[in-house]
């Protein structure tokens, strides 16, 4: 409810700006349905988002999905490889900083404890 009513006065104040560049006006209905044509896409986008993962046998959605529920849109396919591109390196970064901090108190790393099982279930043999 809560999301719903923040969908609402965020194309309330779309509109409110398209109204004061352009010289229109939109009535309440109109905010109205558009607010809830936004609100519909956006749990099917959700939904998709989520197939997409699970499809992949994966439990977390990535940028690869979100490229994906982009393609029909080459302008916003574009805006969104652009933005994955810039955000990167501050991703591969912060990467690194969980595996030291988690190297530091001992932990193993996913790799890490693959390798312990695959030797331990081999010297089960």
């Amino acid at each position: 409810q809560r999301l719903k009513a923040a969908v609402h006065y965020t194309v309330g104040s779309l509109c409110q700006a398209v109204e004061e560049d352009k010289g229109m006006q939109f009535s309440k209905q109109s905010i109205a349905a558009i607010s809830e044509i936004t609100f519909r896409q956006c749990e099917i986008f959700a939904k998709d988002l989520e197939m997409f993962a699970r499809h992949a046998k994966r439990s977390t959605i990535n940028t690869e999905d979100v490229k994906l529920l982009a393609r029909r849109s080459s302008s916003l396919l574009r805006y969104i490889t652009q933005k994955s591109e810039e955000l990167a390196p501050s991703n591969m970064e912060q990467k690194k900083k969980k595996k030291k901090s988690s190297a530091a108190k001992g932990e193993k790393t996913p790799r890490e404890q693959e390798t312990a099982v695959s030797e331990n279930e081999d010297s089960n043999m």
